[in-house]
């Protein structure tokens, strides 16, 4: 049995599973009537800019049926809206509101305002050390999702 693993494995099913409950607060907070899993999708499009539905659906991991339907509650609430795309007449980009934008901001500036609450004991040097760790962990996901990926579309 390799302990580093089994710790590693346990701390972060304790760490997703707060993720999650977290998601659901924050974006209760962005609008009451938001899907925890459409806070993903706002913080996409702040960080990225306006998207088509099929690029935010490929990010995220979810269908375009799903994708279809989460866009369509987030513009019910007026958090997004769809643009014709001007590189192709058919397709859309959708992109934060200002409404939209003002309340991700807001809640995304209060969440960064409770991490630094939590870690105000760590040195800076762990905080990056950690973010480096998680990017790297992150980055290595994508590249093996991106394969499995493309295997399946080869078969």
């Amino acid at each position: 049995m390799d302990h580093a693993f089994l710790a590693l494995e346990r701390e972060l099913a304790v760490f997703l599973r707060r993720a999650r409950a977290a998601s659901g607060e924050l974006a209760r907070e962005v609008h009451p009537e938001l899907e925890s899993a459409a806070y993903g999708l706002l913080m996409r499009l702040e960080d990225a800019g306006a998207q088509r539905a099929t690029e935010l659906a490929g990010f995220v991991g979810v269908g375009k049926a799903t994708m279809s339907r989460q866009l369509r509650a987030l513009e019910g609430l007026g958090l997004v809206t769809r643009t014709p795309d001007p590189a192709d007449g058919r397709a859309f980009l959708v992109e934060l509101t200002e409404e939209g934008r003002s309340r991700f901001s807001a809640v995304r500036g209060a969440r960064r305002a409770r991490y630094a609450r939590r870690l105000a004991g760590w040195e800076r040097s762990e905080v990056a050390e950690l973010a480096r760790l998680l990017h790297r962990l992150n980055a290595e996901q994508e590249a093996d999702d991106r394969g499995q990926t493309a295997r399946a579309a080869q078969e």
